[in-house]
């Protein structure tokens, strides 16, 4: 049993029906939070992923709510956040991690695509922050970014990572601005965690296969980490990415091309 640091307390996890906001999410409410539970796309198979977590949840005895909205679109954000203050009445964590990008070089981006990517993963964070503002003020509450490698090393067509970048710098900017708020806002960066979109990346990543299996990150220890950020253990800590990558970027490496 976790120590329940969280219980009483509401966490919005963004994305959160699969992958690394799941573990989050679960995380969050075995620590005694309930959780809001966010999925993009009405119907398929991320809805089906969220209402089974939900499930689960409220197997730990929390409450969960699940919420479908596409945090690129204001409108889809702006009822998101009421549907938690109607629902839970405050929120005291909200946990950015939903992304959305394509997997090719950033030259070979189409308009639309383009749009897409700062939309989702960049407007669509501080639509987040900015609806959440009241809700976080009264609760003095926690933002965390889910953040990755991609912000600061290349990675083949993986045009994400500046957006990550971008995110990180926004991170930092309010760390600053909601401090005197008492906001406490961070991220967490996090190296190869073996998601759906690993399975994407391999095929234009040939060299991945070389990195040692010890060298991947499980979405637990991520979330752990998240954990830690959203605690009173870590109140001096402000405007900064917690790397999470079992030392993977302690060494620059680039394997022989293929003759």
């Amino acid at each position: 049993m976790e120590q329940r640091l969280f219980t009483d307390k509401v966490a919005l996890v963004t994305g959160s029906s699969r992958g690394i906001g799941n573990a989050i999410a679960r995380k969050l409410a075995r620590a005694g939070a309930d959780i809001v539970v966010n999925y993009r796309k009405e119907g398929g198979s991320s809805q089906a992923q969220g209402e089974q977590l939900c499930e689960e949840i409220r197997e730990m005895g929390r409450r969960a709510v699940l919420v479908q909205a596409d945090i690129s679109k204001k409108e889809s954000v702006k009822k998101l956040f009421r549907e938690i203050e109607e629902q839970c009445g405050r929120l005291d964590i909200l946990i950015l991690n939903a992304a959305r990008a394509p997997f090719k070089p950033i030259e070979r981006l189409l308009e639309r695509e383009l749009k897409q990517l700062v939309e989702t993963n960049y407007i669509g964070n501080i639509f987040c922050i900015q609806k959440a503002l009241p809700m976080l003020e009264k609760a003095h509450g926690t933002v965390v970014f889910i953040s990755s490698l991609g912000s600061r090393f290349y990675n083949p067509a993986y045009p994400l990572g500046s957006m990550k970048a971008a995110m990180e710098s926004v991170v930092r900017d309010c760390a600053e601005s909601l401090s005197e708020r008492n906001i406490s806002v961070n991220a967490v960066c996090g190296g190869l965690v073996k998601t759906d979109s690993f399975k994407v990346l391999r095929q234009y990543w040939e060299e991945i296969h070389s990195i040692p299996d010890e060298l991947f990150v499980d979405p637990e220890e991520i979330a752990e980490v998240v954990l830690f950020l959203c605690g009173p253990a870590s109140r001096g800590i402000r405007g900064q990415a917690i790397i999470v990558d079992k030392g993977l970027s302690n060494s620059l490496y680039r394997s022989a091309k293929k003759t």
